[in-house]
């Protein structure tokens, strides 16, 4: 016998998926780079440049509270029932992913993990950036729907962290099983991979949850329109 989960039962259990997850990268991720120690950095160090494990600090602690706050700010309850702490958070979120973004630039100039690493980190964080300015314009002028579709692009962008850290688990314990694997190889593999999935789930939410249920509402009155 199978049952079927509500919609709105499923909407639930993929934003708590989201917002565990997250919090949990976060409050992990902060944890490690307040330290202030080097040697327990989850990125390898570029040994010629003293300012590369600054970047890094100054990239993850913002991109933390990113992170930290994005799964709130698509919770609909609470936009409807506190929205001025909506808005305060959104200003939150917009100053931390500049700084997150602009460090992210600097970092990924200084790592050691080769060409197409760094290629992904810039990319990343130029779309990172850009899909903040289409959000905050939108919102800006008024455009709520349109504020929604972009910051769910840029919301999918920062979770790409987390999903980073799970392919960069699973390398880790692929290396067990084929040696000759390297920590560039998986890094490499796992940044990419995490990046292509977040875009690809950020634009089915887009089309499907955001897009298409407009085009049904208007629908009606478009036809409504056609004269017999």
């Amino acid at each position: 016998m199978t049952f079927a989960v509500p919609r709105r039962s499923r909407r639930r259990i993929a934003w708590a998926a989201v917002a565990v997850s997250a919090v949990g990268v976060a409050l992990f991720s902060a944890a490690t780079y307040l330290t202030g120690d080097p040697t327990l950095s989850r990125i390898p160090l570029n040994p010629g440049i003293a300012l590369h494990y600054l970047t890094i600090v100054l990239h993850a602690l913002p991109a933390s509270l990113v992170l930290l706050i994005g799964p709130f700010q698509f919770a609909q309850q609470l936009r409807a029932r506190r929205p001025k702490l909506h808005r305060v958070l959104g200003r939150v979120y917009v100053v931390s992913m500049i700084f997150a973004a602009v460090a992210a630039l600097v970092a990924a100039t200084f790592s050691v993990d080769g060409i197409s690493s760094q290629i992904a980190f810039y990319l990343l964080s130029v779309a990172w950036l850009y899909t903040l300015y289409r959000g905050y314009t939108f919102i800006r002028q008024g455009q709520i729907q349109l504020h929604r579709i972009w910051m769910i692009r840029n919301y999918a962008l920062s979770f790409a962290a987390v999903v980073l850290r799970g392919f960069l688990g699973i390398g880790a314990a692929m290396q067990g099983i084929f040696p000759t694997l390297s920590f560039a190889d998986i890094y490499t593999t796992s940044a990419w991979g995490s990046i292509t999935i977040c875009v690809v789930v950020a634009e089915y939410f887009v089309l499907n949850r955001t897009i298409a249920p407009l085009v049904r509402k208007r629908q009606p009155g478009e036809r409504a329109g056609i004269p017999s």
